[in-house]
């Protein structure tokens, strides 16, 4: 039950709606006997950290940040750890007397769901990475610190590709940076050329989308991951299925970073298996 002692945590979007993050971050709670909730705020960018000085002034404890909200919080908080720093977004935010603390665990949230699903590391490997903001671009700068080869980066917004480009060459670590052209033929190549594609844009949050990368972008002994979670196979892993890939949508990952959010706001490890029980059982109906 609710009630004044009640600890608050929340999810920041928009749009919000398809977050299963509540139901994630509430599982673990109730698990732990916690007096604690988690909701679910719908917030544009311009209002974004208005809206955090105001969750912080009502006694919230924490919050997750999820599109289009992670580069804006990663300009407007001062006191960022190493990990928002590396990365340049911030997806959970603690609320400390001493102010707002940014964090990111979506590069851990990925690379701890690759090694889960696909027993692999991306060290010494080529990455294609679709869709370069906040969540693409901590892809990309996590799986150079853990040692990829080669990154092949492509987004509609050219600047934003250019931008994680000089990115990547400024890190002490050096690694094969190609920019890929917005097109789909360059998508193709590149994808075909890769040893794992991460597809990380919104394109495919609404059933009725079709894939953006092309049956050929895919081959045998492929690997691709779908940073969307809503459903149990997107338009890019049915393609990319058909063509031989082995193929995995975003869950994995929403889980990791989540577990690791947790962990941040509570100093608890919170019980994985349970939260990956009710996401499954969200996405799959098991």
């Amino acid at each position: 039950m609710i009630n004044p002692s009640t600890k608050l945590y929340a999810v920041l979007g928009h749009p919000i709606r398809h977050s299963l993050s509540p139901v994630m971050q509430n599982a673990a709670m109730t698990a732990l006997n916690m007096d604690a909730v988690y909701l679910a705020f719908d917030v544009p960018p311009e209002k974004l950290m208005r809206s955090l000085e105001f969750l912080g002034e009502l006694g919230f404890s924490g919050v997750n940040l999820t599109v289009p909200l992670k580069e804006v919080a990663f300009r407007g908080i001062a006191n960022l750890d190493e990990s928002a720093r590396r990365l340049g977004s911030v997806n959970t935010v603690k609320f400390t007397p001493q102010g707002l603390e940014g964090y990111s665990t979506d590069g851990e949230g990925f690379l701890r769901a690759i090694r889960e699903v696909f027993q692999f590391s991306v060290m010494g490997r080529s990455l294609f990475i679709l869709g370069c903001g906040g969540a693409g671009r901590a892809v990309a700068l996590a799986s150079v610190v853990a040692g990829a080869d080669r990154l092949l980066l492509a987004d509609k917004e050219l600047s934003r590709v250019r931008k994680l480009e000089q990115e990547i060459t400024a890190l002490p670590r050096k690694v094969q940076v190609q920019v890929v052209a917005f097109d789909p033929t360059a998508w193709t190549q590149a994808g075909r050329e890769a040893d794992l594609v991460v597809h990380a844009t919104p394109i495919g949050m609404h059933p009725e989308e079709a894939s953006p990368l092309a049956a050929d972008a895919f081959r045998p002994g492929q690997l691709v991951f779908d940073l969307i979670y809503m459903f149990p196979e997107t338009a890019v892993m049915k393609v990319a299925r058909e063509r031989g890939a082995s193929v995995s949508n975003g869950l994995g990952m929403l889980l990791h970073q989540g577990a690791r959010s947790f962990a941040i706001w509570t100093g608890v490890e919170p019980p994985v298996d349970v939260m990956r029980r009710v996401l499954e059982r969200g996405v799959y109906g098991t």
